[in-house]
């Protein structure tokens, strides 16, 4: 299979730089990158690409095996990285691709220079000290609206998601990307993603990590972002000041600047 047709890969930035990596998170594409890859490509080459499943990813290529749990994705991206002989990469991931870079991180440490994990959450449910957001009930019932009215589940999440009511085109602008992707695919990823638990990989990190989150977040809120920083062996925290899980949207400036400054640091 083509590796770059099957995630939809693109390309741009300066050949001769170091190569960041964007990769997007649940009910999203790379389009969700656009208002930062701009001012990423005038320093590093940039790569984008869709999740199977996602924007102009070949969507026979998704596999209800596969991609049944975040592993399926990590491995999608190392298919990504080993296609294109770059490396090795900054991997930015956003949201639930945090995680899936930690997870690929693992098993490729040569291809990773850095992670940005940006507004990540290693598991969305509270388990006894720890808060995820959420109770194992409301996830339930979170799936179990998606199962039934995925259009409607789209239209009432993606504005609590996004945050920044007073911009309400900010969330109608995820509710559309929502809207986009197949329902068989996005439930079945919405499971990978909310019923997961990656704490334990969290302390396997190698690489210097950046956590970014953002100050007033429904989805990952600041104790998820203090517990990764804290079992990510020498990682950076930073908190924007920034409402919602979106900031490369809601942010976009701020967003960029924080992870150019971590990635030149490095190099």
């Amino acid at each position: 299979m083509d590796i770059r047709s099957r995630n939809n890969v693109t390309v741009i930035g300066r050949v001769d730089a170091p190569v960041v990596v964007l990769s997007h998170g649940f009910g999203c594409d790379q389009n969700m990158w656009r208002l930062v890859a701009p001012a990423l490509a005038e320093r590093f080459r940039v790569v984008l690409f869709d999740h199977v499943g996602a924007g102009g990813s070949d969507l026979s290529a998704w596999s209800p095996e596969r991609h049944a749990t975040l592993a399926g994705y990590a491995d999608d991206v190392l298919d990504v990285l080993r296609d294109l002989g770059l490396g090795p990469v900054t991997f930015v991931g956003h949201s639930v691709s945090s995680m899936i870079g930690v997870l690929a991180a693992a098993r490729a440490p040569e291809l990773f220079a850095q992670l940005v994990l940006l507004t990540p959450s290693p598991c969305y449910i509270d388990d006894d000290s720890y808060r995820g957001g959420f109770s194992a009930t409301d996830i339930e019932e979170l799936l179990a609206s998606l199962d039934s009215n995925y259009l409607g589940w789209s239209q009432a999440m993606a504005p609590v998601i996004m945050g920044n009511p007073e911009r309400p085109e900010l969330g109608a602008e995820l509710t559309n990307s929502f809207c986009r992707t197949d329902p068989v695919i996005a439930g079945s990823f919405a499971r990978a993603t909310f019923l997961s638990d990656h704490r334990a990989d969290l302390a396997g990190v190698t690489v210097p990590t950046l956590v970014l989150q953002c100050s007033r977040d429904a989805i990952a809120p600041l104790e998820v972002g203090a517990f990764v920083h804290a079992e990510v062996p020498g990682s950076t925290l930073v908190t924007l000041d920034a409402t919602g899980h979106c900031p490369q949207l809601s942010a976009p400036e701020a967003t960029a600047e924080v992870i150019i400054e971590f990635t030149e640091s490095g190099r």
